[in-house]
């Protein structure tokens, strides 16, 4: 799901939100409580993950930046195989 970013028009306040491409917008600002939030044009980040994508098919070796890897660095050594 892509990532919006939106702006207060009251309070300047800015804020990300993970949304559907088919979720209406949001509105209401949750510092200020106003009706004052606007979608801003910016790039939506997103990452795809698992198998067929570019980054498991076509890196080699240490370039692979998998999913999985992150996590097998943060377990203790004990849990580690």
């Amino acid at each position: 799901m892509p990532i919006y970013e939106y702006e207060c028009k009251a309070c300047g306040h800015t804020m990300e939100s993970i949304q559907k491409i088919s979720d209406e917008p949001l509105t209401d600002c949750p510092a200020c409580g106003k009706a004052e939030l606007q979608k801003m044009i910016s790039a939506a980040g997103f990452r795809l993950k698992g198998g067929g994508w570019y980054e498991t098919d076509f890196k080699k070796g240490d370039k692979k930046n998998l999913a999985g890897k992150d996590s097998e660095k943060s377990k203790p050594k004990s849990e580690k195989k």
